[in-house]
């Protein structure tokens, strides 16, 4: 057996001091109150999940890969439904987060964080796979329906904000 960096004593005090330092900051301009800290806890529990379940798990003494550098490229060659539909839903909350993080976020914005963050993703899976004998491999069709997930994401949000009584609530989250 190869051994492994564990995953929650890397990702939770991660997690855990970018939350306070989140709060720091929100404390620090006068907007912290209990749905912005809720939005800040929420944003830090997601990627702590994203990156337990999209980066790890990594090896320490397994050995690099010798062959060429393992990606797939082509758009929608051998993926399954149920991949892109885990892709999409697992990036909604990048479509909702982001417009209650960023004032004025327009939707080219909010997809390009999405994009931004998958192909961080992405590249890190290439480069764990090959150096560190990580079980992911990158792929182009994550990063399409990750962003799609981004994307759908704010279009939820934008219509729940066009309801009046809706618009009231996700205005006192907002950090803006």
């Amino acid at each position: 057996m190869f051994r492994e960096v564990p995953v929650l004593p890397v990702v939770v005090p991660v997690a855990a001091a970018v939350f306070l330092i989140l709060l720091w900051y929100l404390h620090s301009r006068d907007r912290l109150s209990a749905p912005r800290a809720a939005v800040a806890l929420a944003l830090c529990v997601y990627a702590a999940g994203v990156v337990a379940n999209t980066v790890f798990p990594i090896f320490l003494d397994k050995p690099a890969r010798s062959a060429l550098w393992k990606v797939y490229l082509v758009p929608f060659a051998n993926y399954e439904v149920g991949d892109a539909v885990t892709n999409i839903l697992v990036f909604v909350p990048i479509g909702v987060l982001v417009p209650l993080l960023v004032a004025k976020a327009p939707w080219w914005r909010v997809v390009a964080v999405a994009a931004a963050f998958s192909l961080v993703i992405e590249l890190t899976q290439l480069v764990t796979r090959n150096l560190l004998g990580g079980g992911h491999v990158a792929d182009v069709n994550d990063l399409i329906f990750n962003t799609a997930g981004g994307a759908l994401g704010f279009g939820l949000c934008s219509a729940l904000s066009r309801v009046p009584a809706a618009a009231a609530l996700i205005d006192r989250f907002r950090w803006r």
